[in-house]
């Protein structure tokens, strides 16, 4: 794994966080009609979000520790034929190394969460 891929992200709404912080997230509807979790590689986080979060509010965004997960996690071609980070089973909260509202730089990027 390169440095740039041993953390992804998560896009989550306020209700979905709420459950992560109970200690484990299954998954949004999507994540659990495919089987899996949808992370992004930092690369892959804004188009993720405007493409599958437009207009919505009230997202979080949770940073994952990818080194957590073993065999769960697999990395699987996607949009555009890009490889990104699945993970199935659950998110557990004790992999989660930073976490917070969305938001966006002045060029319109999402911003990573930063550990405090």
């Amino acid at each position: 794994m390169s440095e740039q891929s041993t953390t992804a992200y998560k896009v989550l709404t306020g209700e979905q966080m709420a459950t992560l912080e109970t200690g484990s997230f299954d998954g949004a509807p999507v994540d659990l009609t495919d089987g899996y979790v949808h992370l992004s590689t930092a690369e892959q986080l804004t188009e993720t979000v405007d493409k599958h979060f437009a207009g919505q509010t009230d997202l979080h965004v949770a940073a994952v520790d990818l080194g957590s997960f073993g065999p769960s996690l697999r990395w699987e071609a996607s949009r555009g034929g890009a490889l990104f980070p699945h993970l199935y089973g659950p998110l557990l909260l004790e992999t989660v190394i930073a976490y917070g509202p969305l938001e966006r730089d002045g060029d319109g990027k999402v911003r990573l969460p930063v550990a405090g």
